[in-house]
């Protein structure tokens, strides 16, 4: 399988340690995209309409995405122990952790969008401050409201991954989140995680 992917996407990554953490990694050629809402790449785009990575192409040349949907193809081929869980309130905690993270990145890429990528001139100053503020109350409820330990579910890769996403971007973090910051510090020493690090520039 190929897996169209970008070094900097934090939804990209989300599926390169699930990848990793489940054993596939070594199945998949990963094959880097720039992606961007103001250049079009046709390759991504005939296999995903949206022209967005990660976009998973099987073997019979069709494809997934995105990364939600990816996960849970690859949590259907490995014999382990499942990621998302299947039934009771394990999956929903994991689901639900992993909603949190997923709408991390989603806030961390529209204040991106209003203080560096889009024309100085056409910034919403208050937009920005109400995407930080969504990154703020986020990770106060993970620290007070979510467990992290127990065994590692597809919430623990998606939260690492954008955490660590925030820091690669420098944006508002989560340092005054002390349990939160223990918790992180741990899983980034993961070999997945070490094997997939941040890297590249958005190009718009």
């Amino acid at each position: 399988m190929k897996l169209l992917y970008q070094t900097h996407s934090p939804y990209a990554r989300k599926v390169l340690v699930f990848a990793h953490e489940t054993g596939q990694a070594a199945g998949l050629d990963v094959i880097h995209h720039e992606t961007s809402p103001v250049r079009r790449n046709e390759t991504v785009y005939r296999m995903n309409p949206l022209g967005k990575v990660p976009v998973l192409i099987l073997p019979d040349d069709s494809s997934l995405f995105d990364s939600l949907v990816i996960c849970d193809y690859l949590d259907s081929l490995h014999a382990g122990p499942r990621l998302i869980p299947e039934q009771g309130s394990a999956r929903w905690a994991a689901l639900r952790l992993e909603a949190l993270a997923q709408g991390i990145c989603d806030a961390g890429i529209r204040l991106r969008s209003e203080t560096e990528r889009r024309p100085e001139a056409f910034r919403y100053a208050l937009y920005a401050e109400g995407q930080a503020g969504k990154l703020m109350t986020t990770y106060d409820f993970i620290e007070k409201r979510v467990p992290l330990d127990g065994p590692m579910t597809i919430g623990h890769i998606a939260l690492a991954t954008a955490i660590d996403w925030i820091l690669f971007r420098k944006l508002p973090d989560f340092s005054g989140c002390p349990r939160l910051t223990d918790w992180y510090r741990e899983f980034r020493k993961r070999p997945s995680m070490l094997a997939t690090v941040y890297s590249g520039q958005t190009q718009d």
